[in-house]
């Protein structure tokens, strides 16, 4: 018998019991609809963060902090020269990331001898109390820290300068209609007014130019400010008081982004082995992709334990099949099939079910998907430009298909191989 005739052999003989059969490809239906979501889920969101990270740019920093120090002998020793509530420059910069005590000017020059970092610039912390645009209503308003080496996700104008005199800022997009502004377009160019506290309780404002507007986003919140911008509010804010040496929260080293990854991870273990933390903006924003993978892995274990029992049935199916076609088998083996082609026979009946169950499964997730698309886009959604929650990627989607076909396959092998070990005497005298 030849491979076509065996495959369309298979077919025909999968429809006999349309009953059983149709049970046996639902339960594949469902493993197969939820693993192509669960899989569509895990593409979008990923391939949202993706996006993210590429449009923040900036692959040649380092985001320094000091090293948290840790202590398996109970808490650790306040000093006031380095601990983080002795905050200076006249208390407007602020406790590095988890509390952990701030840089100095002495720590900067240390991190700018380390061998590969090119320049360290300090990052320092402004807190903004408000914002407003021509006398009208006051909104809360803060500033990202970072702003200054990354790139805005921009829905209008363009990203700050870092060398102009002229106080620049990026605004969120849904302060465009709060600030009085007709649309984004409208509010670039525009000067506003943020206003600040400084030490000793007093009120200023300094104006700004709206440079751009920036979409909302998962992985980046709060306002841009470029160095010039922050420089006044943070001299504001200290109100001219010299309290000591300045500290920052963070710092940011520089280093050539041509160089490999393993010499960037040295560099890292040098900038480590010196009491810093080091880690890049894609190092702070993995721990998103970290989740992601878990969320997304939970939510394929179930798809797993559908298919798991779908392969039961599947076994359960053959066996039965296997057991009304005995005679049949005899008659084959009779006429000079040999025992493998049987075994191959009921291989394909196996394989086919699980290509029922995955093709109408896997249709049905993207047909529903891309209307739940469509819904989530224009509703929920609509403050996350560029999100498709559900992205289905023909390699997934060839990959679910061939991974269930695989699974059955290997649940019909059990029932395929007694079918091509029966003797045809004793299968031609069964009742």
């Amino acid at each position: 018998m030849k491979a076509t005739d065996l495959i369309g052999s298979a077919v025909r003989n999968t429809f006999r019991s349309k009953l059983r059969t149709t049970l046996t490809v639902l339960a594949l239906f469902i493993g197969a609809f939820t693993l192509t979501l669960t899989t569509a889920v895990g593409a979008g969101v990923t391939d949202y963060v993706t996006k993210q990270v590429a449009s923040l740019g900036s692959d040649d920093v380092f985001i320094i902090s000091r090293t948290v120090p840790t202590s398996t002998d109970g808490p650790v020793p306040y000093d006031p020269a380095t601990s983080s509530a002795s905050s200076g420059a006249g208390g407007t910069s602020l406790p590095g990331p988890g509390g952990s005590d701030p840089l100095t000017d002495p720590d900067l020059a240390e991190l700018a001898a380390i061998d590969g970092v090119l320049s360290v610039d300090p990052v320092q912390g402004i807190a903004i109390d408000f914002i407003e645009h021509a006398g009208g209503p006051q909104y809360e308003f803060s500033i990202n820290p970072t702003s200054s080496i990354t790139q805005a996700d921009l829905l209008a104008g363009e990203q700050l300068s870092q060398d102009s005199s002229t106080n620049e800022t990026v605004i969120p997009s849904d302060y465009v209609e709060s600030l009085g502004f007709a649309d984004a377009d409208d509010a670039v160019g525009s000067t506003v007014q943020l206003g600040l506290t400084d030490l000793l309780g007093e009120q200023h404002t300094v104006d700004a130019v709206v440079v751009g507007v920036s979409q909302d986003s998962l992985l980046a919140s709060g306002a841009g400010a470029n160095p010039a911008l922050v420089a006044e509010a943070a001299d504001l804010q200290s109100a001219r008081i010299d309290t000591g040496p300045a500290r920052y929260p963070l710092a940011v080293a520089y280093f050539d982004p041509s160089q490999s990854a393993a010499g960037i991870d040295t560099l890292r273990t040098e900038i480590a082995d010196a009491g810093f933390s080091a880690q890049t903006i894609q190092d702070q924003l993995g721990v998103i992709k970290t989740v992601i993978d878990g969320i997304v892995g939970v939510l394929n274990a179930f798809a797993v334990i559908a298919l798991i029992a779908a392969a039961f049935g599947i076994v359960n199916t053959l066996l039965m099949s296997v057991q009304e076609r005995t005679r049949e088998i005899g008659l084959m083996k009779a006429m000079g099939m040999r025992s493998g082609k049987v075994f191959s026979l009921f291989s394909l009946e196996a394989a086919f079910i699980g290509f029922l169950g995955s093709a109408i499964g896997v249709t049905s997730a993207v047909v529903i998907g891309t209307a739940l698309n469509s819904i989530l886009s224009a509703g929920p959604l609509s403050a996350l430009p560029g999100l498709e929650i559900l992205l289905f990627e023909p390699s997934a989607i060839i990959g679910v298909i061939a991974l269930i076909m695989a699974i059955a396959f290997v649940s019909g092998t059990l029932p395929a191989s007694r079918a091509a070990r029966k003797n045809p005497i004793d299968s031609l005298r069964y009742e």
